[in-house]
């Protein structure tokens, strides 16, 4: 089952960084982005996710909370934000669970071979628990500044 636009987002439970666990409870009261990455430490998903850091006071004063996605461990995931000193949580997917759920997971060429990847998207859920926006196949450079002007006209 995969969450569809203007439809509630469905029951799921996940880890993340900081010790706390993501629910549907953790949606309500303000809006959510959710954006998926391939691989933490790699020179995309850097970029992508500092420039959310970057802009994560202007999110915050939308009442928007922020959580990168991807398959990497706890352990991965806390290396990578304290690295880079990202404010906001990452959650890992390592089953895949909210990865299926948002249905990022695409077949892409890997070096020749054909390998199921992430692909970057990015989901915003209203306080109500809504998926009301969708990009996919993001590119990493000034991705964070067009949700950011989406999130200003929702």
């Amino acid at each position: 089952m995969t969450v569809q636009l203007n439809s509630k987002v469905p029951p799921f439970s996940a880890e993340a960084t900081s010790s706390i666990t993501v629910t549907n409870s953790t949606l309500s009261d303000r809006n959510t982005i959710f954006f998926f990455y391939p691989k933490d430490n790699t020179p995309g998903c850097t970029t992508e996710s500092c420039e959310f850091a970057a802009l994560y006071p202007d999110f915050v004063a939308l009442n928007c909370q922020i959580f990168g996605i991807s398959r990497d461990s706890l352990k991965s995931h806390e290396n990578f934000k304290s690295k880079q000193m990202l404010p906001f949580e990452l959650i890992s997917d390592p089953d895949e669970s909210l990865c299926s759920l948002f249905d990022v997971l695409k077949l892409k060429n890997m070096y020749g071979k054909q390998v199921m990847g992430v692909e970057r998207s990015t989901f915003l859920i209203n306080p109500q628990g809504l998926l009301t926006w969708e990009w996919r196949k993001v590119k990493a450079v000034g991705h964070a500044q067009a949700v950011l002007a989406q999130l200003r006209m929702h």
